[in-house]
């Protein structure tokens, strides 16, 4: 009978009849064959997060915490909806972003430009009582000037932060790779923050097998945990369901230490060197993702561009400068003997070069710093993840030698997260690896248990492992004959 199949019968027979189970118990509740009791319990496991326990006398217990039901389910949806809405209305923004951004940003800094040189012609000669009205052009003019200049000393080729070196020696420098990256990325990178690629979901997996290989197909949740940093609530599940899918069986040591035999794994045809080990999660620390990604003088420029335009729109606010108006300054620029003569239209609000790029620009300023603002939260999240790796290494690797203190913990962890561990959080990793606390000569000392007894059967176990699995038998057929 196929394992889901099993389960669903599992999940029926057993319902309202407890949390824990032997598969004796399984079998004889559903009136399945132990084989299937069994496969479909393991696939129970996988569905339902359920545990693995092991008596004194060796039985192996199923354990449903939450029975058959999934109260995770509700929070787990509303996060993952949570995150697709996010990510949906991220991308969209991005979209619109990558492009509109760029082109609204230079549009209108050059419509501004255009602006200020068309105002400036149209004023000169005018009489006092405008001179006092264009203290707005005089600094939007100053601060355009401050943006052209930071252009300028960025990509003029005798600046010292040109990319490139000259072909005259005496002013050579080390060549500074050139960013391809096309500027409208660096301004969507400027607001929105570099683009961070989703990782692959096989990845765990492969580096779960790999695992499994290296050690000689067989396995503990200690090995799971070391390759993939997760909990051992979540490991669990994990590992029945990876029974079911790679021909797994589980096993008990006489002293209770749960192991995963995956024989059939080991077949391969690559018998020049041994499998390597993948790489603890403790060598891949988190690293906080950069805030923009972009070198400060592109920063720079673009908030310089941004910060010109809000300047100007909120001065073509205040002086009511609409399309109809902009049409008569241009007029006045072009034919100086109309000045006096031809009326200003009626002052209204500036929708187009007021309050559009006003808002524009607003936005555009909040969004990196709202950013900038939950960067020291992210922060804290990435430094309390690699402080718990680092714990999981002092564990994993002192595991039944006795050497695992509250000391060693905290120095572990201050190492990789720069900061003191949390009491509370301190206690609560280690009693979710199934710690005991043990006083010994003053010190605090944890002991674990079923990790202990998972590495003595495990080294018993891969000590004893025939090289032979591994092997393929003599081929005895080919196509190609």
């Amino acid at each position: 009978m196929e394992a889901a199949r099993a389960a669903r019968t599992l999940a029926k027979a057993l319902a309202g009849k407890g949390r824990d189970y032997t598969i004796a118990d399984a079998a004889a509740k559903s009136g399945l064959a132990l084989r299937d009791a069994e496969a479909g319990l393991h696939a129970l496991v996988s569905e339902y997060r359920g545990h693995l326990r092991v008596t004194s006398d060796g039985d192996l217990l199923f354990r449903f915490p939450n029975g058959f039901t999934k109260p995770w389910e509700t929070r787990d949806r509303l996060a993952e909806l949570g995150h697709r809405a996010s990510r949906a209305l991220l991308g969209i923004g991005r979209f619109v972003v990558r492009a509109w951004i760029s082109v609204v940003l230079v549009g209108y800094a050059l419509i501004f430009l255009a602006l200020l040189v068309a105002m400036i012609f149209a004023r000169s000669g005018g009489d006092s009582r405008s001179s006092g009205r264009g203290v707005g052009l005089e600094v939007g003019y100053v601060f355009f000037r401050v943006v052209m200049d930071a252009l300028f000393w960025t990509f003029h080729p005798f600046s010292p932060f040109a990319y490139g070196a000259r072909s005259d020696a005496r002013f050579s420098r080390p060549v500074k790779k050139k960013d391809e990256t096309p500027f409208y990325d660096k301004v969507n990178r400027f607001f929105f923050g570099p683009d961070v690629p989703e990782p692959d979901p096989l990845t765990q997996e492969r580096r779960i097998l790999a695992e499994i290989r290296a050690q000689k197909g067989r396995v503990g949740l200690a090995d799971v945990i070391r390759v993939t940093g997760l909990p051992r609530d979540e490991a669990d599940p994990l590992m029945s369901r990876l029974l079911l899918d790679y021909e797994g069986e589980v096993e008990v040591s006489e002293e209770g230490g749960i192991f995963y035999r995956f024989e059939t794994l080991r077949k391969t045809v690559e018998d020049d060197a041994p499998a390597s080990r993948p790489q603890p999660i403790w060598a891949r620390l988190k690293r906080l993702v950069p805030l923009t990604g972009n070198e400060p003088g592109t920063n720079l420029i673009i908030a310089g561009l941004n910060g010109f335009n809000l300047i100007m729109s909120w001065y073509a606010l205040g002086e009511s400068l609409t399309l109809a108006k902009l049409e008569w300054i241009f007029q006045l620029a072009q034919h100086r003997e109309l000045r006096g003569l031809l009326p200003p239209p009626a002052a209204t609000t500036a929708i187009a070069l007021g309050v559009v790029p006003l808002v524009f620009s607003l936005a555009l300023f909040v969004l990196p710093l709202a950013r900038a603002a939950y960067r020291p939260l992210k922060q804290r999240r990435v430094a309390r993840e690699n402080g718990r790796r680092a714990m999981l290494r002092e564990i994993l690797e002192h595991v039944g030698a006795g050497e695992v203190t509250d000391t060693s913990l905290r120095a572990a962890w201050k190492s990789a997260a720069g900061t003191e561990p949390d009491e509370k959080e301190l206690t609560r990793e280690v009693t979710a690896l199934g710690g005991d606390v043990d006083y010994e000569s003053g010190k605090v000392r944890y002991r674990f248990p079923d990790l202990e007894a998972e590495a003595r059967a495990l080294e018993a176990e891969r000590e004893a492992a025939s090289e032979s699995e591994a092997k393929v038998g003599a081929v005895v057929f080919s196509s190609e004959d």
